[in-house]
């Protein structure tokens, strides 16, 4: 089973929640534990496998891991096409619809909160939409560098089924020949634009954050460990400000300390029914 399994959220900390979050504007921070009932999986629930992301370093110093690389990357990008947003997405686009949510900051690249409807998004870790090139910073939409890639590599087709990560990439079974698509204004690297593990988040994105969880007077923080910098942060950006938070994930983060309620439950069950008892109007599963 590759999604997160349903679990009912304790009533009575569901209840403090509730009491905690009402009449405030919220500010969310999700991680990937929001996409698994998706189909995506997460980087450290208990069923998923253990990977190793590429880096920065691999990518720029190495054109073998230029071309693995990009070989997992196109066919993620593909199979990110066919997922669809989940109950969670959609309860968080409807509390923006709402008011009651000023904003949202995602750790996906999935951009499934923008397809469920979610307007007021930073996307800290980038997208897999676009893609630039390093050198003469031109941008393409991801469409077209995948024609490219399929035109230059037709023995590259979509496998019945892959083992895709939350950051779109997969493990391809190989790469060899692969031509690795370069920019056509310069001739120089091309990179999706998502934040490879050992790069710096963007500073304007970061400030985009911070002034999503600034407007705000209480943070809500669903399906993420919290384990990357960028987003621990934030809810201590937050704890600073004396806003409560609430966090709903499956185990431990590394803002339990700061959660003024904590929620050990699957997200999508959880935040359609915070939704439902925020008043938030509309049927929610």
């Amino acid at each position: 089973m590759t999604t997160e399994e349903a679990t009912t959220p304790d009533a009575a900390l569901l209840d403090r929640a509730v009491d905690v979050l009402a009449g405030r504007r919220i500010a969310v921070v999700t991680g990937a534990g929001v996409s698994t009932d998706s189909g995506i999986p997460d980087y450290r629930g208990a069923t998923s496998r253990r990977r190793t992301p590429m880096t920065i370093q691999e990518f720029l110093g190495d054109e073998a891991f230029r071309r693995r690389y990009w070989v997992g990357s196109h066919l993620g990008w593909k199979a990110f096409a066919g997922t669809r947003p989940n109950a969670g997405h959609e309860a968080l686009a409807a509390l923006e619809s709402a008011g009651t949510v000023a904003g949202l900051v995602t750790q996906n690249v999935d951009g499934l909160h923008l397809r469920a409807g979610s307007r007021a998004v930073v996307e800290l870790h980038g997208d897999m939409r676009t893609v630039t090139c390093l050198r003469c910073h031109s941008e393409f939409a991801r469409e077209e560098i995948a024609a490219r890639i399929e035109r230059d590599n037709a023995y590259l087709a979509m496998p019945d089924a892959v083992e895709l990560g939350p950051d779109g990439d997969v493990a391809p079974a190989t790469w060899e020949g692969f031509s690795v698509p370069e920019c056509s204004v310069c001739g120089g690297f091309l990179k999706p634009n998502v934040v490879f593990f050992g790069e710096l988040v963007p500073a304007l994105r970061t400030r985009a954050a911070e002034a999503i969880v600034d407007r705000a007077n209480a943070l809500l923080v669903a399906g993420s460990s919290l384990a990357v910098n960028s987003g621990s942060r934030l809810i201590e950006r937050a704890h600073r400000s004396g806003a409560p938070v609430v966090i709903i994930n499956r185990g431990a983060t590394k803002g339990d300390r700061r959660a003024t309620v904590k929620i050990d439950a699957g997200t999508s069950e959880t935040l359609a029914s915070l939704a439902r008892e925020l008043g938030v109007p509309g049927s929610l599963p």
